[in-house]
């Protein structure tokens, strides 16, 4: 929603992951236009359905003529003659029967319909996803800013007790000079984790259609992991599972059966087609007159004035006629399109197997990337406990002068890598595990959000 109201709705509320989800499925361009092709689909099944309908048409003219004419009346020739004539015409066709050819084609467009709904689903699912990644990376590259600030909050009290430790002669300048660049270091990383973190919120902003990310925030919510945690299902359970409802499998199911209609639709044309043809005309014309009766005197036939109204009814013909029509010889098109159809099979057939197979490899590469996540979350929890009781034993020799600024910046480094990679493993796991959760048709969620 590119509008100003979008941007002050991202100014006036703190977002959580479902409210971010939500407000770009309903927000989302693509989406919409699914949404648009998924209408156009139910008015082709619509259409196919009318199609059993008889037609009707109807036609009306009026016509003027000079010269020489027949008269209606007497059925002789006149010369010169003015006429005014009207014809009006109602009626249309309905077929009977050819080769199943409809009712094959509305099951067709039922199966698109129900797959270009699938697609609509897989849609909103892939950026329900994209929302929960860009999300977690936002709380990721918070956590990186706050161990950035907190690490950088250190060396700058640090500068502070050099600086009366150089004063008071205590230590040398050159140690005071290597703390300083040690703050001039931690200060660009800080900045680059915080131009990541302004990253993330553009990305997000723009994925939810908002106009910018000026006031955007979204909460963190407690999140804990369990480094004993183990996966309930093995990758052949999970795939069984989401191989029966994911709606990237169930779409192209739905196409396939499609082009199986597409395929009896072909063959139905080498069927007779049978049609009912029905029609009701009537007309008028200034020139026709009435026939009144018999002169009793001269047994003369007596004309006179014909009435629009008279002649409208007088005139009317009722017709039904019935055609059969019987495919012998049609430039071998027949066949031809029932061979496309037959490759169009195969062909679906092949997109539905790639389909499964693409899966499949999703949820084995989550599943490894999972394992290995939690796995690599448990050993940096460690290091981050290992470095930070290393880091304050040589920061307490630093400040008796039993160790080098070299000593402490290498230590100081050390602690923040360990930070650093603590917090990614442990946003990797939680988005890997979103991942599989939703495979098994777990909503996307985080805890006690």
């Amino acid at each position: 929603m590119l509008t100003f109201q979008g941007y002050l709705y991202s100014q006036e509320k703190v977002w959580t992951l479902d409210e971010c989800i939500f407000y770009a499925i309903d927000n989302n361009i693509q989406i919409k236009q699914q949404d648009l092709q998924t209408k156009y689909q139910k008015n082709s099944l619509d259409l196919s359905k009318f199609k059993l309908l008889p037609t009707l048409n109807g036609s009306g003219s009026q016509n003027y003529s000079w010269g020489r004419s027949l008269d209606q009346t007497t059925y002789r020739y006149t010369e010169d003659q003015r006429v005014i004539s009207n014809n009006f015409y109602v009626g249309g066709n309905m077929s009977l029967f050819n080769g199943l050819q409809n009712y094959n084609s509305i099951k067709k467009y039922e199966y698109e319909l129900l797959a270009g709904e699938q697609d609509l689903q897989n849609i909103k699912e892939n950026i329900s996803l994209t929302v929960a990644l860009n999300y977690l990376q936002i709380l990721l590259n918070k956590e990186l800013v706050t161990a950035a600030t907190e690490q950088l909050q250190i060396t700058l009290q640090q500068i502070e007790k050099t600086k009366k430790l150089v004063d008071a002669g205590s230590v040398a300048l050159g140690n005071l000079l290597q703390i300083e660049a040690q703050a001039a270091q931690e200060e660009v990383i800080y900045i680059n984790y915080k131009n990541q973190l302004d990253i993330s919120y553009l990305d997000i902003t723009q994925l939810l259609e908002l106009k910018t990310p000026e006031g955007f925030e979204v909460i963190v919510p407690p999140i804990t992991i369990d480094t004993n945690a183990v996966i309930g299902e093995t990758i052949e359970e999970i795939y069984q599972i989401a191989s029966g409802s994911r709606p990237s499998i169930k779409s192209p199911e739905l196409l396939l059966a499609a082009r199986e209609y597409d395929l009896k639709i072909a063959k139905g044309a080498r069927s007779p087609r049978l049609s009912m043809n029905h029609s009701v005309t009537t007309g008028y014309s200034d020139v026709r007159q009435k026939i009144l009766g018999l002169d009793p005197n001269t047994n003369e036939i007596l004309y006179g004035n014909y009435p629009f109204s008279e002649q409208f009814n007088d005139n009317r013909n009722w017709a039904l006629g019935f055609s059969l029509n019987i495919p012998i010889l049609n430039g071998w098109q027949v066949n031809k399109n029932i061979e496309n159809s037959k490759i169009s099979i195969e062909n679906s057939k092949y997109a539905l197997d790639g389909a499964k197979k693409q899966l499949y490899k999703n949820i084995q590469q989550s599943y490894a990337d999972a394992s290995a996540s939690l796995k690599k979350y448990a050993a940096s929890q460690k290091a981050v406990k290992s470095m930070q009781e290393a880091f304050r034993y040589t920061e307490q020799k630093f400040n008796v002068g039993l160790v080098t600024s070299v000593d402490y910046n290498a230590s100081k480094n050390q602690l923040l890598k360990a930070q650093s990679d603590l917090a990614q493993s442990k946003y990797e796991y939680i988005f890997k595990t979103k991942v599989l959760d939703f495979y098994r048709g777990i909503p996307l969620s985080l805890n006690n959000e």
